[in-house]
């Protein structure tokens, strides 16, 4: 599997997370841009970055996506897709970073695109 194939299909996973969810989700496709996934509900919007394996976002990538969400009045996040399950889902807040670890479990990575 390409990095861009692995890489799209974490996409797809987090898209699929969000629709459970009830999000109104949009992919930037072919995107080499700050922004992977569009997410809102409610009045709230979501700019995802997602992640996966030993891939990580520069100083310079996480400011521009924080701008982004700014600009946006929105929630910028990053989501590392890590080994045995793990997902890191991190928010950036006012140059801070906050970690949630998640568990994934097999069965959900299931059916994907």
């Amino acid at each position: 599997m390409t990095n861009y194939t692995r890489g799209r299909s974490r996409e797809y996973e987090t898209m699929k997370k969000l629709r459970n969810d009830g999000w109104v989700v949009s992919r930037s496709a072919m995107s080499h841009g700050p922004v992977d996934i569009f997410a809102a509900k409610d009045g709230v919007v979501r700019l995802i970055q997602v992640k996966s394996g030993s891939s990580k976002m520069k100083k310079g990538e996480v400011e521009t996506l924080k701008s982004w969400g700014d600009h946006f009045d929105a929630t910028a996040e990053i989501w590392y897709y890590k080994k045995k399950g793990k997902l890191q889902k991190h928010v950036v807040r006012d140059q801070k970073v906050v970690v949630e670890e998640i568990t994934i479990s097999s069965s959900s990575r299931r059916g994907l695109p």
